[in-house]
């Protein structure tokens, strides 16, 4: 049988391409599953028991350190991979496996909802046989980064549906986080400050955090329970300090999301996979991401499943509006989990994709 590599590198990766696996291994493909250092990847690694291997680390925020970690994990993964017999590679854009795979001869397919990303896109889809991504982003955006239209193979879901397609909520993150049900859960997602997208657009570590919590806590105080989930280790540690005497909860470990999401009353999310994510469960969503709307947000925000305001104080307006209003938030959850239910699952077309190119 052939043996298939997955490269997954960020925390919305390991889960996606989780679910990719479990569909491999059941059809009997052998598979190499390599990540990176970082600390979500790690963290989900470990929670979902994934078999993997770990090469390199994130380069953190400068050019210089992304460039040197990006050529030594490449330097890494050709010993590892020549040593295999690989039939096919398949990443979310991975710069470092896209250009292993093309230097070894080996087909790359790039799965992205993220043509936001240029720098990423123009590393990896000109060296990739084929692209698979959302039916929300026209072809043409992805033909501008160099790959033809009969290439792309678009699914009509968005990438949070593989794991939420057959999902089943699991109580355990309201006891490990010590939630009450009770009361208003608040999850505040911090961006991504080093993101190569977003380099200029944010000043602060934690930039959202440091806006919302403050206000969040004066307006309704008692009522709101706080979760902080920080991208990395400095952003956790700065959050600690900022917070450590205020009534908010910043997790140890990487978290169930999707049933923390399920379970809590409003995301406030500074990136786009949780975002998503937390739409299609019905929770409510208000964008603080810095860019401009990317295409799923923008189909999203059409869906009134993600707020956006033009202002900070519009921001905070929204956010006790949602809270101390039940009827919108049952209209939410109904418009999110039906949209969910409508979608088709990305991975049994990415499935699909693999054993017409190994037949």
């Amino acid at each position: 049988m052939a043996k298939i590599w997955i490269d997954a590198l960020t925390p919305k990766q390991i889960i996606f391409f989780n679910e990719l696996r479990k569909h491999l291994d059941d059809a009997g493909f052998e598979i190499l599953f390599t990540t990176r250092e970082f600390r979500e990847t790690i963290g989900l690694v470990k929670l979902k028991k994934i078999p993997c291997k770990t090469v390199g680390k994130h380069g953190g925020a400068s050019l210089k350190d992304k460039l040197i970690a990006s050529t030594r994990r490449i330097l890494d993964l050709i010993e590892i991979v020549s040593s295999e017999d690989i039939t096919l590679a398949i990443s979310f854009s991975s710069p470092e496996c896209a250009r292993v795979a093309f230097g070894l001869g080996i087909p790359h397919i790039a799965v992205n909802d993220s043509p936001h990303s240029k720098f990423v896109a123009k590393l990896t889809i000109p060296l990739s046989k084929y692209l698979l991504s959302p039916k929300v982003i026209p072809k043409n955006v992805w033909v501008n980064f160099g790959i033809s239209k009969d290439r792309i193979i678009q699914y009509n879901a968005l990438d949070p549906v593989a794991w939420l397609k057959n999902f089943r909520p699991n109580d355990r993150v309201i006891s490990d986080l010590n939630l009450d049900l009770q009361r208003s859960i608040i999850v505040i997602r911090e961006t991504e400050t080093y993101a190569s997208y977003l380099r200029g657009l944010v000043e602060s570590i934690t930039p959202i955090c440091e806006t919302f919590v403050p206000p969040l806590l004066k307006k309704l105080g008692e009522d709101i329970q706080i979760v902080l989930l920080p991208r990395d280790e400095m952003q956790k540690d700065h959050l600690k300090q900022l917070f450590e005497d205020k009534n908010v909860i910043i997790p140890e470990e990487a978290v169930d999301g999707a049933s923390l999401l399920y379970y809590s009353t409003l995301l406030i999310g500074g990136g786009g996979t949780m975002n998503a994510e937390a739409a299609l469960l019905g929770t409510p969503v208000i964008s603080m991401y810095p860019g401009p709307p990317t295409y799923v947000e923008k189909y999203l925000m059409k869906k009134k499943l993600i707020f956006r305001e033009k202002s900070i104080e519009g921001s905070i307006q929204r956010a006790v509006y949602i809270v101390r209003n039940k009827k919108l938030r049952e209209e939410i959850r109904k418009r999110g989990r039906n949209l969910l239910r409508q979608m088709e699952n990305p991975i049994d077309k990415i499935f699909s994709t693999i054993i017409r190119e190994v037949a």
